[in-house]
C-alpha cells in the first residue's frame, strides 16, 4: 500500500468510487480509495438503482442530469457493463396541487436542460397498459430516465479510475485520521498509514463514525427503506417474449411509491410514514451486505394503492423483501463539499438517492478540490447549510420526516414541523401572541406572516384531496387552529401579507431578524485583510456601513456581508442567517496565519429588530436622546444609542426600502426593546411584519439574494453589482478572475421584470423565460409587489435582452405570460424613502 497520495477517498460505494474516477478525469492520478470490505458492500449493493431526474433543487437537478449522461457513455469508455435501462420514468398526477408541482418543475427542468414530456392519461395507458388511468389528471415523463445496476456501475467507475492511475485498497479499515501542524493528513489503517493533502469521506452509513475521527458531527443518519420484488407475472413475461419495450418506472407520487419491472415481475418501493432511523451510532465494525427484518405492516396502505393502480401487482406472490439502510439528511438532499473548520477535508455523504447522484456528486467535488471552486451552484447541497444545532436527536426526527416526505407535494411555502421549535429569539412568545405564523431557517423560528386574531381555515377551505398524501397545510397551532394552506399559487395568506406591506409603507412595522449571522473582525490587520478579500471598499470612518461581497477566484459571488465599522481596526459583519456556518467557515479559512486578525462569532449574543416605515423616526424619537436627523444620522451609518433604558447599535439600513433602522442589541435586552417599541409605536400604527412581506418589498427594490440572483454561476457584474465591485482597488479576491470573465464576455445579465395578466400565480423563481419561443433565461425570484401593485420577477437573461422595455415571456405553472423588462427598483428608484 502507498505511504503517500494526493487524495485519499474513504468509502467504496458508488459515491466514493465516482469521486475517485472524477479526480482521475481532472488529471490527478496520485489518488487512492480505501474500503473496509468489498466495493458496494454498504448501501450500494441493495439499492434499487433508479435514476430519477425529477428534483425541485436547482443544485441536485444538475447533479442528477450529469449522472445520467455519464452512465450513458461509461460502458463504451470502460468496456464494463453497467446495466443501464433508459426505459423512461412516468410520474402520475391525481390532484391539482400535484399538477402545479409538475408544471413548476417542468420550468426548473427546462432551465437546466432536462427533457420533460407532458402525458395525458391515455398516453400513460399506451406506455403502461397494466396501469389503471381513469382517475388521473395526467403525468410527466422523463424519457432519458430509467435504472442502472448499482454494483455494475460501481465496478465500471472503478475500472475507469484504475485506468487513470488510481489505486483501490479493499478490505482495509481506517482506524484513525489526524492532521499534522503543516496541514497534511495522515490516514491510519490496519495495513499502514497514508499521508495525503486531501481527504474525501464517502462512508455512507458510517458517516458519523468517520466524522468523530476528526471531531465533526456529520448531519447524517440512515433510515430503513423497504422494497418488494414479486414473482414473474404472465402478462409481463408475455410482453418480454413479444419484444415489447419495458414499461418504464412508474411513480404514483400521491400514494408515495415507485414501481418498475424486475425479471418478469414487479418491484415496488414505498416511502412510508414511520420508517425508523437506523445505525444511529453507526453500523458494527463487521457490517457487510446487511439487511434488516422486513415490516410489511408499515407498507400496507401503499401496497393497497399499488394494487388499485396496477392490479397485476396483487396477482403474483412476493419473491423477496429488501429492507436496507439509506443515508439521510434533515432536508433529504446530500452533503457535498468542504467540511467546516477543517482544511482540505471533504464530505460526499448523506445520499438518499446515491446511485442517481453519484456521477454528478463526484464530478462537482472533484472540480471543487482540483480547481478550487465547483462550476455549478452547490449551496443546496453544501455541508455547511446545517449548523451545530443538528444534534443526534434533531437528526432522528428530521431525517425520518425527510424520508416520509420524499413523495409529498413540495410546496414552495411549505414549513415542516419535526424538531420544532428549536432556536427561539426572546421575542418569540410576543410575536406568537400577535399572530405570528412561523417558519424555520438554520434552526431559528421567525415569523413568516401574521394571522388575524382567531383566524383559522376550515376543512372546506383546505379542500384536501382524497389521496394517501393529502397534507396541504401548515401544522396546527397549539389550540388546534390551522391558519395556512400551502400552494404554488396565491394562497390564503396573500392578502394578509399585503396588509403587512401596506402598514410598513404607510405607517411603521417591526420585524425580527435575530437569525442573521453575525461576527466581529478585529486586530491590527483587520482593515487590510477585509480590503483584500472583499470586492467593495470597506467603510473607513467609524460608524459607516457598507455592503460588501466576497467573490470566488473566478469572480462569482460566494457571500454577502453588511460591514459596520465599530472602531479602529474593529468591524461587525452581518450575513444571511441560513448561511451562518458557510459564511463564517469561508472567513475563518481566509484568515491570515500571523494572528493579526481575530474572528469571533456573535450570532447568539445579539438579537436584531428592524423598525421600518415613514413613521419609524417618530417612534424612535420617543425612546432615545440621539439626534435622528439626516444630517446627524444619515443612511448607511450606525451608532450606539439608548432605547429607553436599553441600548443597541442602530444601523440605518434595511431590506425593505423604507425609512428605518436595524437594532442590533444584546440578546438579553430584546424583550425590553420590543415592548418599548410596540408601546411607543402604538399611536403611529405599529404592527409586526414577517419574512414574506419583507420578500415582497425586497423584490420591489430589486435587492439580490444568495444563491438566487447572486451565485458562483454568475459573475458579480452579471448580477448587476457594478457599484459594489471596485475594480479600481489595487487587488481583492476574485478581481483577476472577474476581469478575465469580463474579457471573455458575459452570458447573462440581471433584470427586473413586470409580469402581465397574472391572476392567481406569481413567479417563484426558476421559471423559464422566452423570446420568440427560444429559451433566453430563468427567473431567480418572483412575487407580488404590493406598493407598486404589480407582479414582479427578478431574472437572468441574455445581455442583449436586458434593455428596459424589452418584451419577453415567462412560463408560470405551464401558462405563458408576457413580461416586460422594467427599470431597477420599481419602488422608489431614487431611494427617497430610505434617505427621508
Amino acid at each position: 500500500m502507498k505511504s503517500h497520495a494526493r487524495v485519499v477517498v474513504i468509502g467504496g460505494g458508488v459515491v466514493g468510487v465516482s469521486t475517485l474516477y472524477h479526480l482521475v478525469k481532472k488529471g490527478w492520478s496520485d489518488v487512492v480509495l480505501i474500503e473496509r470490505k468489498e466495493l458496494t458492500s454498504g448501501s450500494t449493493w441493495h439499492a434499487a438503482g433508479l435514476l430519477p431526474l425529477f428534483n425541485m433543487s436547482y443544485s441536485v437537478g444538475q447533479i442528477h442530469k450529469y449522472s445520467v449522461k455519464l452512465y450513458e457513455s461509461l460502458e463504451a469508455e470502460t468496456g464494463q457493463h453497467v446495466g443501464l435501462r433508459q426505459c423512461s420514468n412516468i410520474r402520475l398526477a391525481r390532484t391539482k396541487d400535484r399538477w402545479d408541482e409538475y408544471m413548476y418543475y417542468a420550468g426548473v427542468a427546462e432551465t437546466i436542460g432536462v427533457n420533460v414530456k407532458i402525458l395525458t392519461p391515455e398516453q400513460v395507458k399506451e406506455i403502461w397498459p397494466l396501469c389503471e388511468t381513469d382517475d388521473l389528471l395526467g403525468a410527466i415523463q422523463h424519457v432519458d430516465d430509467g435504472y442502472v445496476q448499482p454494483a455494475d456501475l460501481t465496478q465500471a467507475l472503478a475500472k475507469g479510475a484504475r485506468a487513470g492511475g488510481a489505486e483501490i485498497y479493499r478490505y482495509t479499515t481506517v482506524t484513525g485520521i489526524e492532521q499534522k501542524p503543516g496541514g497534511e493528513w495522515v490516514v491510519s489503517t490496519d495495513k499502514g498509514d497514508i499521508t495525503c493533502e486531501h481527504i474525501v469521506t464517502a462512508t455512507g452509513n458510517f458517516a458519523r463514525k468517520t466524522g468523530e475521527m476528526v471531531g465533526i458531527d456529520v448531519p447524517v443518519i440512515p433510515v430503513e427503506h423497504q422494497y418488494i420484488v414479486t414473482e414473474p407475472h404472465p402478462a409481463i413475461v408475455e410482453r418480454q417474449k413479444a419484444g415489447l419495450p419495458e414499461m418504464g418506472v412508474l411513480r404514483e407520487s400521491d400514494s408515495s411509491w415507485y414501481m418498475r419491472e424486475e425479471n418478469g415481475g414487479l418491484l415496488l418501493g414505498p416511502y412510508e410514514v414511520g420508517a425508523p432511523c437506523c445505525y444511529v451510532d453507526g453500523p458494527s465494525d463487521d457490517s457487510e451486505y446487511e439487511l434488516f427484518q422486513e415490516d410489511l405492516e408499515r407498507l400496507e396502505p401503499h401496497i393497497e394503492t399499488a394494487i388499485a393502480r396496477v392490479p397485476a401487482f396483487g396477482e403474483v406472490g412476493v419473491k423477496q423483501v429488501y429492507n436496507g439502510a439509506i443515508a439521510y439528511t434533515p432536508d433529504g438532499s446530500p452533503i457535498i463539499g468542504p467540511a467546516w473548520d477543517l482544511k482540505n477535508f471533504w464530505l460526499n455523504e448523506g445520499h438518499s438517492f446515491g446511485v442517481t447522484a453519484a456521477g454528478g456528486a463526484g464530478w462537482q467535488l472533484a472540480e471543487w478540490i482540483v480547481e478550487g471552486e465547483p462550476s455549478i451552484d452547490m449551496m443546496g447541497v453544501d455541508p455547511r447549510r446545517f449548523g451545530p444545532y443538528a444534534s443526534r436527536g434533531y437528526l432522528k426526527q428530521k431525517n425520518e420526516e425527510a424520508y416520509a416526505n420524499v413523495f409529498t407535494t413540495h410546496f414552495p411555502d411549505e414549513e415542516r414541523a419535526a424538531a420544532r421549535p428549536l432556536k427561539r429569539a426572546p421575542c418569540y412568545d410576543r410575536m406568537k401572541a400577535l399572530g405570528a405564523v412561523f417558519g424555520s431557517v438554520y434552526g431559528w423560528e421567525r415569523p413568516n406572516w401574521f394571522a388575524p386574531q382567531g383566524y383559522q381555515l376550515t376543512e372546506e377551505d383546505l379542500n384536501r384531496p382524497d389521496v394517501l398524501l393529502n397534507e396541504n397545510h401548515s401544522p396546527a397551532l397549539d389550540d388546534g387552529r390551522i391558519v395556512e394552506k400551502y400552494s404554488f399559487r396565491r394562497s390564503n395568506y396573500f392578502e394578509h401579507v399585503g396588509n403587512e406591506c401596506r402598514n410598513v409603507h404607510e405607517n411603521v412595522g417591526l420585524l425580527d431578524m435575530s437569525a442573521f449571522a453575525k461576527c466581529t473582525i478585529k486586530g491590527p490587520g483587520a482593515e487590510s485583510w477585509l480590503e483584500r478579500i472583499l470586492a467593495n471598499k470597506i467603510p473607513k470612518k467609524i460608524g459607516r456601513v457598507g455592503l460588501c461581497h466576497l467573490l470566488t477566484k473566478y469572480g462569482g459571488v460566494k457571500s454577502e456581508f453588511t460591514v459596520y465599522k465599530t472602531g479602529p481596526q474593529s468591524y461587525y459583519l452581518v450575513s444571511a442567517g441560513a448561511f451562518e456556518r458557510h459564511d463564517h467557515d469561508v472567513l475563518q479559512k481566509l484568515l491570515p496565519t500571523d494572528g493579526s486578525v481575530r474572528f469571533t462569532p456573535v450570532t447568539t449574543a445579539y438579537g436584531v429588530l428592524v423598525l421600518a416605515g415613514p413613521k419609524a423616526r417618530d417612534v424612535l424619537a420617543k425612546l432615545t436622546d440621539a439626534d435622528l436627523s439626516n444630517k446627524a444620522f444619515p443612511w448607511l451609518t450606525g451608532k450606539r444609542i439608548s432605547i429607553g433604558h436599553a441600548m443597541a447599535d442602530a444601523l440605518r439600513v434595511n431590506f425593505v426600502g423604507e425609512l428605518g433602522w436595524e437594532f442590533h442589541h444584546p440578546i438579553e435586552m430584546q424583550t425590553t426593546i420590543f415592548d418599548l417599541l410596540m408601546e411607543a409605536g402604538a399611536e403611529f400604527g405599529i404592527k409586526p411584519f414577517g419574512i414574506r412581506a419583507m420578500d415582497s418589498m425586497r423584490l420591489e427594490k430589486s435587492y439580490r439574494l444568495i444563491p438566487r440572483e447572486l451565485s458562483i454561476e454568475y459573475s458579480a457584474l452579471e448580477s448587476g453589482l457594478d457599484r459594489f465591485v471596485r475594480l479600481d482597488k489595487e487587488d481583492f479576491l476574485g478581481k483577476a478572475g472577474l476581469e478575465a470573465w469580463k474579457e471573455r464576455g458575459f452570458k447573462w445579465q440581471f433584470v427586473t421584470m413586470e409580469v402581465h395578466d397574472v391572476t392567481d400565480a406569481d413567479a417563484r423563481g426558476n421559471e423559464a423565460i422566452y423570446r420568440g419561443g427560444e429559451l433566453v433565461g430563468r427567473a431567480t425570484s418572483g412575487g407580488y409587489g404590493w406598493r407598486v401593485g404589480k407582479s414582479l420577477a427578478l431574472a437572468m437573461v441574455h445581455p442583449d435582452l436586458a434593455e428596459v422595455g424589452t418584451e419577453l415571456e415567462i412560463k408560470i405553472l405551464g401558462r405563458m405570460h408576457r413580461a416586460t423588462v422594467v427599470p431597477e427598483s420599481p419602488f422608489d428608484p431614487e431611494n427617497e424613502a430610505l434617505r427621508a
